[in-house]
């Protein structure tokens, strides 16, 4: 995907959560003008806050690097948000996934299918409330946990994130 095409996508999925109700906002230098990567979009509605990575394809799988996943996970524990992939296939909608439900390859990295992203990504007006607090906190803790086991975070990081 070029990136004039994956900031034009960008740029949509904020219009799009702006037209839910949500304050948001676009680090157009996620991943360039930084030593430290940011998430591709910010969102909050006063009840719950997302750090989003998007990315789009014309149909083709969409991988992530480790990185990218660790990244995210890493900037919305210490932000206090909660960590979403956005992927949007073309003639798609957007859909949503926590990144510990993402399909994890083999080399360390992430994919998402578009018949994976059709059956089980949460879509955009599912953001809204749709806290299952139980869920989120055993998302939160694996998060920290595999975090730990991949070397983001130190054992006391994790524990301090845990209090």
């Amino acid at each position: 995907m070029s990136n004039a095409k994956g900031d034009r996508r960008e740029r949509e999925l904020v219009n799009r959560l702006d037209e839910d109700g949500f304050a948001v906002m676009r680090a157009p230098a996620s991943g360039s003008a930084t030593e430290r990567e940011l998430p591709d979009v910010l969102a909050g509605d006063g009840d719950v806050f997302y750090a989003i990575e998007a990315k789009s394809s014309s149909g083709d799988p969409i991988y992530l690097t480790g990185e990218e996943v660790e990244a995210l996970v890493y900037f919305s524990q210490n932000f206090g948000a909660k960590p979403k992939i956005g992927v949007r296939f073309d003639r798609e909608d957007w859909y949503f996934f926590h990144p510990a439900d993402v399909h994890q390859t083999d080399g360390g990295n992430y994919r998402v299918k578009k018949e994976t992203a059709l059956e089980d990504g949460e879509p955009l007006g599912a953001l809204r409330g749709s806290d299952d607090a139980d869920d989120e906190d055993d998302h939160d803790i694996r998060d920290v946990l595999t975090a730990v086991e991949q070397g983001v975070l130190s054992p006391d990081e994790a524990a301090s994130m845990l209090e």
